[in-house]
């Protein structure tokens, strides 16, 4: 479980820095709005130029700070063995597109989370032995900054609109994810922030074929798969990964592009089909809410 922040304090690891820590920062950059990468193109015969479109490129954090442990040069020591431990972590150190949180409270907002890598620790050991260790740390990112609590919104096959079965019925059955008309039916999910932000889905069977969609911008995802009971895929929308994953590590084919299923700001709707002959196959729909800054 995540710990309480305080502020002027991040999180990296379970390690805790800043403000009132004891590896306290004298400087922190790259907070505000990332760089860009694009293109002035001059205008021929014209005044002026047309500019390309600007895509954000990583957010670099760049943190100046130090191990403050006074009298205690071992206790300055083991922190700096726990950073490290943390950075290699193998399980996101040695995965194309696996990264970690980086928890940030600034004044007058709640945490906010930045998923990354750590690309540089260097220390400086001439004052170790006074329990004074200064660190240069870099920490890449996502641009966009996250909510610290991921929402979740599960929903069922077998909730159906009134009026039942019309006979003659064959298996399988194929049943949508609610009434279209009920205002309080299951699939409402909000992203109380002010960007799109991009949802991991899960099926879980008995189904076939399922079939996702997001209502008001009609994109939708459609697999290829069959999932007994018991069985899952997952999708994976977020930015560098865009994956579908089953539960035994396989793959799962898709024509769908992955990357343009996004939850917008505010309150949207999913809905999803499937052959299901039990009723009982489920999805749930994982997201956090984004934004341009802290």
């Amino acid at each position: 479980m995540s710990s309480e922040l305080k502020d002027f304090q991040l999180e990296f690891g379970g390690i805790r820095l800043g403000h009132n820590t004891q590896i306290p920062i004298a400087e922190i950059t790259g907070l505000a709005r990332p760089a860009v990468r694009g293109e002035l193109v001059e205008r021929p015969n014209a005044d002026g130029a047309w500019p390309a479109p600007d895509w954000y490129e990583a957010r670099t954090i760049r943190i100046d700070c130090a191990i403050k442990t006074p009298g205690d040069p071992a206790a300055g020591r083991q922190i700096l063995a726990d950073l490290q431990l943390a950075a290699d972590d193998p399980r996101v150190r040695t995965r194309g597109g696996a990264v970690m949180p980086l928890r940030i409270k600034w004044p007058g907002s709640p945490v906010r989370v930045l998923f990354g890598r750590l690309r540089k620790l260097e220390d400086s050991w001439e004052k170790a032995a006074l329990g004074w260790i200064p660190l240069d740390i870099e920490f890449a990112t996502d641009p966009r900054y996250y909510a610290d609590v991921e929402e979740r919104e599960q929903l069922r096959l077998g909730w159906l609109s009134g009026g039942g079965f019309t006979a003659p019925v064959q298996a399988p059955i194929r049943v949508t994810s609610g009434n279209p008309s009920g205002q309080n039916r299951p699939g409402w999910v909000t992203n109380v922030g002010n960007l799109d932000t991009h949802p991991v889905v899960t099926v879980y069977g008995p189904c076939a074929n399922p079939v996702i969609t997001h209502v008001e911008t009609g994109r939708s995802v459609a697999l290829n798969v069959t999932l007994a009971a018991g069985q899952w895929a997952r999708v994976d929308t977020r930015p560098g990964r865009c994956t579908v994953t089953r539960e035994n590590g396989g793959s799962v084919a898709t024509t769908s592009n992955l990357e343009a299923f996004r939850l917008p700001p505010g309150r949207s709707e999913i809905r999803w089909t499937a052959s299901d002959p039990t009723a009982s196959a489920r999805l749930t729909v994982a997201w956090r809410a984004a934004y341009t800054a802290l």
